[in-house]
């Protein structure tokens, strides 16, 4: 059996809105993007692994740890279409979108959303919240899916109205159609008004397959106060 060939992108934008200069963040004695970096080369399913960026000082700092990188353009809208400007002269079948602020990201969600290509042209995955107070936060994303196992919608808002929601972890699979397919859509009403960009996908027909995990999961960082949480949590853990 033919093994396709995986390669998993990280994009790394340093003007984050939220966070400028975010990929850079250090108070770990590590740069935020190289914690990402050292779980997503655990991953068993990925044959190479890039850092996509848009300012040479992630770059620089990305080689000092001896990643591969890619300099992309400024005006990318979203990681997606980052992640394909990094891939499309490179010759691979599936691409992983790992966001560049999951620093906790767990190889084994990286191999389950890959191998979930097998069955879809689109992956991502989610799992339980951590508390319920964390539901409630808009940065923390939530999921309701079909029968299948294929995502209905994605909200900022809580959902189901009743009963515990899923939290939706911030990667991506996409077989290498696909994600030069979804590249070019247009964007759509519903991933505009949620600022949520895998609604374009839902919106112009493409399924998209969720894998559930049975690991805890702690999150990506979008503010402050979640860097340093995970700055707590690392100095805990030694």
């Amino acid at each position: 059996m033919k093994i396709p060939v995986t390669i998993a992108v990280i994009p790394a934008r340093y003007a984050a809105r939220r966070l400028p200069g975010k990929p850079l963040l250090r108070k770990t004695g590590k740069y935020l993007v190289q914690h990402v970096y050292e779980r997503v080369i655990l991953a068993k399913r990925v044959s190479r692994v890039l850092i996509a960026t848009d300012d040479a000082r992630v770059v620089r700092a990305a080689e000092s740890f001896g990643a591969e990188t890619v300099l992309t353009s400024r005006r990318h809208p979203n990681g997606t279409s980052r992640c394909w400007e990094a891939v499309r002269s490179i010759s691979c079948e599936r691409i992983i979108n790992v966001q560049g602020d999951e620093p906790e990201v767990d190889p084994r969600t990286i191999d389950l959303v890959e191998k979930l290509l097998d069955e879809a042209e689109m992956t991502t995955a989610a799992t339980a919240f951590a508390s319920e107070a964390e539901a409630d936060l808009p940065q923390r994303v939530k999921v309701v899916l079909n029968r299948d196992g294929f995502a209905l919608y994605f909200s900022r808002s809580r959902i189901p109205f009743s009963g515990p929601p899923r939290l939706h972890v911030g990667i991506y699979g996409y077989r290498r159609r696909c994600l030069s397919r979804l590249v070019r859509l247009r964007p759509t009403p519903l991933a505009e008004q949620e600022l949520l960009e895998q609604l374009r996908a839902l919106e112009h027909g493409i399924g998209i397959r969720v894998g559930l995990l049975r690991w805890p999961c702690a999150g990506g960082i979008d503010t402050t106060e979640d860097y340093e949480a995970f700055v707590r949590r690392w100095e805990g853990n030694g």
